[in-house]
């Protein structure tokens, strides 16, 4: 039996004390919050997409950052098992567009309950309102752990799960890093991911509370293609969010600052320029007699309508029967390949999850434990790995967090 002590009470801190304690561990929970899973309750918009029901080649082709160092950990502790897990805690759960998994209460609270009552069944011992300060290491080995009210408490085994930095109000504040990075751990630099991004044009501001379901967006460094996706985006008084946009952000967050990057939105991605023209000429046809102006409502949301017309350079009181083939062409391509400039991301207040963190070459994926230290493990979100919205981000929590715990004996 040993004295395990975990540092964070989130995602993987909790599954990781759940299968440490399977060993018949003595594991304590240390948490600076009043309460478990601060984060947690904030999740798929209080909801808390658990994780993703598809094929595991899907879930690694989802995750953006060190996909290779997840291969032991999601095997062995894959999606299902999660599911599986849950519904033994008596958190059932469904499955909703895009395969991912919510409990079927749609409420975040029921998980922590789940877990949080697993932990009591298992003579857990969770010490809220209670912060490390430093973990005690002698000769590359952990010793124990020192709380910020001075105390010293021996164990054999100590797990760093506190989080990245996205959302410091629920306590995610890179003390787990400070503390690694004091006992030779390098920090890859932290980026806000799955956060809006922020665009350069005026006329944004006009666009505000917009939103635009089935369209696609690419985005350009140059003439280098690096993202290009299909779904709903959401215009804000800063620039843009909503699904396409957030996952966008993972892939473009390293380009700022220092860049500018173009994007473009196809507004009508179903058509190709020839359909999009005869589908221009029949609302024309219909709208005859009215200006430029007002012959867009069939087309495009009304919000739209003024920027898409300064776009095109059209006179907007010119007679649609007067508006030549040349100008449609125009209006094709502003409908077609709408253009923005990012300009960066919001910050980490606003971020869903953190990019970088732990460098994954001193962490051994079997197992999770520290190349550098004997003793010493990580799981979750202060590892450098982050995955798109879809659940993917809470598997990797689950499963590294899994991982550690049973490898702690």
């Amino acid at each position: 039996m040993k004295n395990i002590a975990i540092i964070g009470c989130g995602a993987a801190g909790m599954m990781a004390a759940l299968a440490a304690s399977k060993n018949g561990n003595n594991v304590t929970i240390y948490e600076k919050n009043e309460k478990a899973g601060k984060k947690l309750f904030i999740t798929g918009k209080g909801r808390c997409n658990i994780t993703n029901a598809s094929d595991i080649e899907v879930i690694l082709n989802n995750i953006i950052t060190n996909k290779k160092f997840m291969y032991s950990s999601l095997y062995t502790f894959d999606n299902n098992m999660v599911i599986d897990a849950f519904e033994k805690m008596k958190v059932p759960v469904k499955i909703e567009r895009g395969n991912r998994v919510f409990p079927i209460s749609d409420k975040s609270s029921d998980v922590i309950k789940g877990l949080t009552d697993e932990l009591v069944r298992r003579n857990v011992t969770i010490k809220y309102n209670t912060p490390v300060k430093n973990i005690i290491v002698n000769n590359c080995k952990v010793k124990g752990v020192e709380l910020s009210n001075g105390k010293v408490y021996d164990y054999d085994c100590v797990l760093l799960a506190t989080g990245g930095i996205s959302y410091p109000s629920t306590g995610s504040t890179g003390e787990g890093h400070k503390m690694a990075e004091a006992l030779g751990h390098t920090i890859k630099k932290m980026r806000p991911a799955l956060v809006p991004l922020v665009a350069k044009e005026e006329y944004i501001k006009n666009l505000q509370g917009l939103s635009l379901k089935n369209v696609e967006v690419s985005i350009y460094n140059g003439k280098k293609n690096l993202y290009n996706d299909f779904g709903e985006m959401l215009f804000t008084h800063f620039g843009i969010s909503g699904p396409l946009i957030l996952s966008a952000s993972s892939i473009v967050s390293k380009y700022f600052p220092g860049n500018e990057l173009r994007m473009t939105i196809d507004l009508k991605p179903a058509l190709d320029e020839r359909q999009l023209d005869e589908r221009i000429l029949r609302d024309f046809e219909k709208n005859i007699n009215k200006s430029f102006k007002n012959s867009l409502d069939a087309l495009l949301p009304k919000k739209l309508i003024p920027v898409i017309i300064e776009y095109t350079g059209i006179n907007p009181e010119k007679k649609v029967n007067e508006i030549t083939k040349e100008e449609r062409s125009v209006l094709v391509k502003a409908l077609k390949t709408m253009e923005l400039t990012i300009v960066g991301t919001r910050g980490f207040n606003e971020a869903i999850i953190t990019q970088g963190g732990i460098n994954v070459k001193e962490i051994n994926p079997a197992t999770m434990e520290s190349k550098l230290i004997k003793g010493l493990y990580f799981a979750g979100e202060m590892i450098d790995i982050d995955a798109l919205t879809g659940g993917y981000n809470l598997q990797v929590a689950w499963s590294t967090g899994y991982l550690a715990g049973i490898s702690m004996e």
